[in-house]
C-alpha cells in the first residue's frame, strides 16, 4: 500500500508538472511555422535552435549537476542581505517633466531600468514583480521591499526593450500591468510570441536579429549579439534569440548587455559602435560551472574596456538569489578589478536617478557597510 501511495504521488506530481508547463500562461507562447521560417534566415539558427557566435555548451555532466545540487543544499554565507536593501522612492512628477537634452537612468534592481533620453521613456528588461519565476511559489523574492515606483504611476512608455525571455528579465505579471501604457516592444527574434500570448497587440511588437538597426524619431537602436541562451519551459531551450542593445541619441551612446558570457562580441561591438558614454554590464549570478553564459566580475571590467565605455554600471545583482555567491560579491570583485584596470564604475542605490548630463565624481559605495 505504501508503494502504491508513493507511486501515485509521483504520478500526480508528474501530471501536475506537465499541465503547468503546457497551460500556465507565464510559460509564454509558441511560434508559427511562418515565424520559424524567418528564424532560419537569421544566420544563427540550426536544427530548431538559435546558436551563439562561438561554441557554447550548457551540457551538464552528472558530476557537475551533483556538485551544483550539493552547493545549493548547503547554501552560501551572506547569499541574501540581513535586512531589505534600500530603495529611493521616485516621484512620478519628476518623470513627467521632459527635456530633450536630458539623459537619465533609474535602476529598479537586477537588470531593470527606466531610461529617459531625447524626450522619451524607455524601459529595459522591466522585471518589476516580486518573484523571479514562473509562479510566486517557484521563484526567489526581491532583496528590497518593493520597487522605486509602482507600474501604475509610471508615465507613458515609448518603448520597452527585452534582452531575452528568462523569468528574471521577461516577467509575465509585469507585462500584463505595462502593456496598456507601452507604445512599442522591441525584442530579439521569437520573444514576441510570448508577448502576443499575453495579450500585447501584435502591431506594437517588433522583433530583431543581431546587428539590425532601426530608428525611433531621434533615437537609433541596434540589436547586438550576446553569448547566452533562452527558454521558459522544459522543452523550449534556445527557441528564441537573446541579445544586447545599443541606444544612440544625438548626444549619448548607451550599451545594455542583457545576460552574456565573455566573448569577442564585446570587442566587435566596441570597434563598430564605441565609444559608449554609459554601459550597463552584467555582473552577478555567475559561477565557474556556467562561466560561458554569465560574466565573472573581472570579465565585466574587461568587457567595459572592450566596449571603450566611459562609465560602467554593474547590473544583474542586488535583487535575487540566482547563483552561489554572496549577495555583494559581484560588486566587491568588480570594484577591485575596475580600480586595477582603470575602469570607471558607478553603483547607485536602487531608485537613485543618475543624470548622464552631469559629471559623476564619486562612486556610491552604499553596499560596503550593508550586511
Amino acid at each position: 500500500m505504501t508503494g502504491l501511495i508513493i507511486a501515485g504521488s509521483i504520478l500526480m506530481l508528474g501530471i501536475s508538472g506537465i499541465l503547468f508547463v503546457n497551460f500556465y500562461p507565464s510559460i509564454g507562447g509558441s511560434h508559427s511555422a511562418e515565424k520559424i521560417e524567418t528564424f532560419k534566415k537569421s544566420g544563427h539558427y540550426q536544427d530548431g535552435k538559435f546558436t551563439n557566435l562561438i561554441p557554447t555548451s550548457l551540457d551538464m555532466s552528472l558530476g557537475k549537476f551533483t556538485s551544483i545540487m550539493k552547493d545549493w543544499i548547503l547554501g552560501v554565507p551572506k547569499q541574501t542581505p540581513d535586512k531589505p536593501l534600500p530603495v529611493v522612492p521616485v516621484d512620478s512628477t519628476t518623470l513627467a517633466l521632459k527635456d530633450d537634452s536630458l539623459a537619465r537612468v533609474t535602476w529598479f534592481g537586477h537588470s531593470a531600468f527606466l531610461l529617459e533620453i531625447a524626450g522619451k521613456n524607455v524601459l529595459l528588461d522591466p522585471m518589476l514583480g516580486e518573484n523571479a519565476g514562473p509562479h510566486p511559489w517557484l521563484g526567489p523574492s526581491r532583496f528590497s521591499d518593493g520597487i522605486p515606483i509602482e507600474i501604475a504611476k509610471l508615465p507613458q512608455i515609448d518603448a520597452v526593450i527585452y534582452s531575452h525571455d528568462h523569468y528574471d528579465h521577461l516577467d509575465y505579471q509585469s507585462v500584463l500591468k505595462l502593456k496598456d501604457k507601452v507604445s512599442r516592444f522591441f525584442v530579439p527574434l521569437g520573444v514576441g510570441s510570448h508577448l502576443a500570448a499575453w495579450g500585447v497587440e501584435k502591431n506594437v511588437i517588433h522583433e530583431f536579429n543581431w546587428w539590425d538597426e532601426f530608428t525611433l524619431d531621434n533615437l537609433q537602436f541596434v540589436c547586438a549579439p550576446a553569448r547566452h541562451f533562452s527558454g521558459r519551459g522544459l522543452l523550449d531551450r534556445n527557441t528564441t534569440l537573446w541579445a544586447s542593445w545599443i541606444i544612440k541619441s544625438e548626444i549619448f551612446k548607451i550599451y545594455f548587455s542583457g545576460d552574456s558570457g565573455y566573448g569577442s562580441h564585446f570587442k566587435d561591438i566596441g570597434e563598430k559602435y564605441g565609444s559608449f558614454d554609459f554601459a550597463m554590464l552584467e555582473c552577478g549570478q555567475y559561477d565557474m560551472r556556467w562561466e560561458s553564459v554569465h560574466l565573472l566580475p573581472e570579465q565585466t571590467a574587461q568587457a567595459a574596456l572592450d566596449l571603450n565605455a566611459g562609465l560602467t554600471m554593474p547590473i544583474h545583482w542586488g535583487s535575487f538569489v540566482l547563483a552561489l555567491h554572496s549577495w555583494k560579491d559581484p560588486v566587491e570583485r568588480l570594484s577591485r578589478k575596475a580600480e586595477e584596470l582603470g575602469v570607471n564604475i558607478i553603483t547607485p542605490i536602487i531608485g537613485e536617478q543618475i543624470s548622464l548630463n552631469k559629471t559623476i565624481v564619486k562612486n556610491n559605495d552604499w553596499w560596503v557597510s550593508w550586511n
